[in-house]
């Protein structure tokens, strides 16, 4: 079984691209140490799973592929589920989140004026990469105009994660949930990005989610 186990887990990591390989490592981030998995390549990373997730490896990979909207994969290689996925909790800073030009507590750009919240679901993870992986080359531009973010921040972050520029954008719109907090909801980041240079299907996957 472990055998089994290990071929379809390889088969799975070969189908990622770089990018979403990149991005599977840093979402395993908060379970494995970022030292063995930055280093590792797909078949080192199946055996830390192997090793840390014994028997449950797959189901581990299943729910970060989810995260990354590869269900195709989950669905193609008939990957477990876990029955009910919990809602996170919400990731706390760990360094000061406070210089932010503007008004902070508006959460868009300064001198915006945000739409009252039609709907306060807060944004998971799963939702920040799906429309970081949609963000252009603007992405900066988003940020400091229309997410109030300080550029110093956003070139840490590019500093953070080189050659990613998906993770470059799921970690600017982490860094806005942060300091918006209870307020980072569906409405609010999507009336902050309304007038944004940005792919049209950003602000439909946006809507989509209010409709839920």
């Amino acid at each position: 079984m472990a055998r089994d186990e290990r071929a379809t887990l390889l088969e799975v990591h070969l189908a990622l691209t770089d990018e979403q390989f990149h991005s599977l490592k840093f979402l395993l981030e908060g379970q494995i140490p970022a030292g063995l998995l930055h280093p590792a390549s797909r078949p080192e990373l199946c055996r830390i799973l192997l090793q840390r997730f014994p028997g449950n490896s797959l189901r581990v990979t299943a729910r970060i592929l989810r995260q990354l909207g590869r269900l195709d994969l989950i669905q193609h290689f008939q990957l477990p589920l876990e029955e009910q996925i919990p809602e996170e909790t919400p990731w706390e800073p760990s360094g000061d989140t406070s210089k932010v030009r503007g008004d902070p507590t508006s959460g868009c750009r300064p001198g915006a004026i945000p739409a009252p919240p039609v709907n306060p679901q807060r944004l998971m993870e799963k939702d920040l990469m799906q429309i970081a992986q949609r963000l252009g080359k603007e992405w900066q531009e988003v940020g400091i105009l229309h997410l109030g973010l300080e550029r110093s921040r956003l070139e840490q972050i590019q500093e953070e994660n080189p050659g990613n520029p998906v993770l470059w954008n799921f970690e600017m719109l982490r860094e806005w949930r942060r300091r918006e907090r209870q307020e980072a909801t569906v409405s609010r980041l999507r009336s902050c990005l309304e007038h944004a240079r940005l792919d049209p299907g950003i602000l439909d996957f946006l809507q989509s989610l209010q409709g839920d």
